[in-house]
């Protein structure tokens, strides 16, 4: 697990700090889910839940459990959605696991908000499609997750390392576009990012403030 303090000696401070904490801050948590590994986040730290079971349905529950004792007495979660017209192996299961991770937060009453890929990738760098600045060719893969989590690491000071780096570095993208749209910034970023939360469909904003 990454947090602020573990990190403040190597990360990089925030760009552009967006003025002092209010000490009433909502709890917000960013969670990328997926089968396997997924990246959680709140203020000033990250982690992740990683499912081991042998069988579809031991790794449902161990990621339901995992996530579970994160998102206990939030205010809102930010779940990374699907990207649409991306075809993979396994993408029934992913689409199950997302619904039920919403449902449970359903049955809690703690609301959500939906961020596609995209979305999350242009609040992050400020476009859906970044590219190589040398070669000017699209980033893919390894290349283009990398280039959210150096976002990460040189917006937010917060640096994720070892094998959940990326899916951590997701779920910071996302918990601080729900702190954005509560008016709670974690940082000031540029209207070609802060032009992602536009396109969001966010709960009512009166049953996140009043937990």
């Amino acid at each position: 697990m990454s947090t602020l303090f573990d990190l403040k000696t190597e990360a990089p401070a925030a760009t552009t700090a967006a003025g002092p904490r209010p000490t009433d801050t909502p709890k917000v948590i960013g969670l990328d889910v997926a089968m396997g590994t997924t990246g959680i986040a709140g203020e000033g730290w990250t982690d992740y839940v990683r499912a081991k079971g042998t069988s579809q349905h031991s790794r449902f529950e161990q990621q339901l459990a995992g996530i579970a004792d994160h998102v206990r007495h939030a205010s809102l979660v930010v779940i990374e959605g699907a990207a649409y017209g991306h075809n993979n192996q396994g993408a029934d299961a992913l689409a199950a696991m997302r619904w039920m991770v919403r449902h449970d937060l359903w049955r809690r009453r703690i609301p959500y908000a939906v961020v596609t890929p995209g979305q999350r990738m242009i609040y992050a760098v400020g476009t859906a499609a970044p590219t190589d600045p040398d070669t000017g060719k699209r980033l893919k893969g390894t290349a283009l997750k990398g280039a959210l989590r150096e976002a990460v690491a040189s917006t937010y000071g917060i640096v994720t390392e070892g094998t959940a780096k990326y899916d951590e570095a997701d779920a910071y993208i996302l918990l601080a576009m729900g702190l954005h749209w509560l008016g709670l910034p974690l940082a000031v970023v540029p209207d070609t990012h802060r032009r992602a939360l536009d396109s969001v469909r966010w709960p009512e904003r009166g049953a996140v403030t009043a937990r």
